[in-house]
């Protein structure tokens, strides 16, 4: 205390330095708390503030689960694409032959070789059911240069579905391609139906199908008419672009092929994948 009974100045008000200190800790502290991680496992940027439509719009993963649907792996370069395509450009000479994926796999190994022996290659849309039973099967069609696509788990009758079943329908297929590929594929073909309705459209894009896969040729060798019919029924009905829909569960399959690929060759027609049919 001085003489007179007043404190010394520097005691009457608080030291600039201890404010000084307290402030720089305060906003060491807000940042520690804005770098906190948001419940996704992930940081938030520190760019990006609390309540900005980036955090807002975030969807959270639960750690430790994985989504319900495997994302895609990255799709070959192709062309915008409706939502269901039902065959390619008219104007190319390629027709892309394509199968329901079940049956015996000698079946379809005898189907497979038949093609690739006239040089060409196919389109396996393949039952998930199929896939759990032959799973050797998924490797066998890439190998060969075909393509391989998802055909539902249990090839149900789609159409007739509640949403909750077809979209399991769907997703279940595509996590056996996965687990089996690394890829769910690029083709969804509906099950037990020639063209998908709306809402299967809505659920396949959503599982990482964008376009539907139907057809402009029906073969019926589902119906096994002896392997004449079948020859007769595809090249009847075939055209530059042309989708042709088959089996590889069947005999009379099989013996067909060899004389619908001569006929083909005849027309100046290449059996190729959907991938190249429509590639840009």
């Amino acid at each position: 205390m001085t003489s007179g009974g007043t404190p010394p100045s520097h005691l009457g008000r608080p030291d600039r330095r201890l404010l000084l200190l307290a402030a720089t800790m305060a906003l060491a502290s807000a940042c520690s708390r804005d770098g906190e991680s948001d419940g996704a496992g992930g940081a938030r940027s520190a760019a990006e503030p609390a309540g900005s439509p980036a955090t807002r719009t975030r969807t959270r993963q639960p750690v430790g689960k994985s989504p319900a649907v495997p994302s895609p792996s990255a799709a070959p370069a192709l062309p915008r694409l409706p939502a269901e395509v039902a065959h390619g450009p008219r104007e190319r000479k390629m027709v892309a032959l394509t199968f329901h994926g079940s049956g015996p796999p000698e079946l379809a190994e005898a189907a497979l070789r038949a093609i690739e022996k006239a040089g060409g290659h196919a389109t396996v849309l393949a039952v998930g059911t199929w896939l759990d039973q032959y799973p050797a099967m998924a490797r066998r069609v890439l190998d060969g240069g075909h393509d391989l696509g998802n055909h539902t788990q249990n090839h149900l009758d789609i159409s007739s579905l509640d949403a909750a079943s077809a979209r399991r329908e769907i997703e279940e297929c595509a996590a056996r391609l996965r687990a089996l590929t690394g890829s769910i594929g690029s083709w969804f073909r509906p099950s037990a139906a020639r063209t998908a309705t709306p809402l299967v459209r809505r659920l396949s894009a959503r599982a990482g199908y964008p376009t539907c896969l139907s057809y402009d040729v029906d073969s019926l060798d589902h119906t096994d008419p002896g392997p004449r019919a079948v020859v007769d029924n595809v090249l009847r009905a075939v055209q530059p672009g042309s989708v042709v829909s088959m089996h590889l569960g069947h005999q009379g399959t099989v013996a067909a092929l060899p004389r619908v690929l001569d006929g083909l060759r005849t027309r100046g027609l290449r059996a190729v994948t959907m991938t190249e049919l429509l590639r840009a």
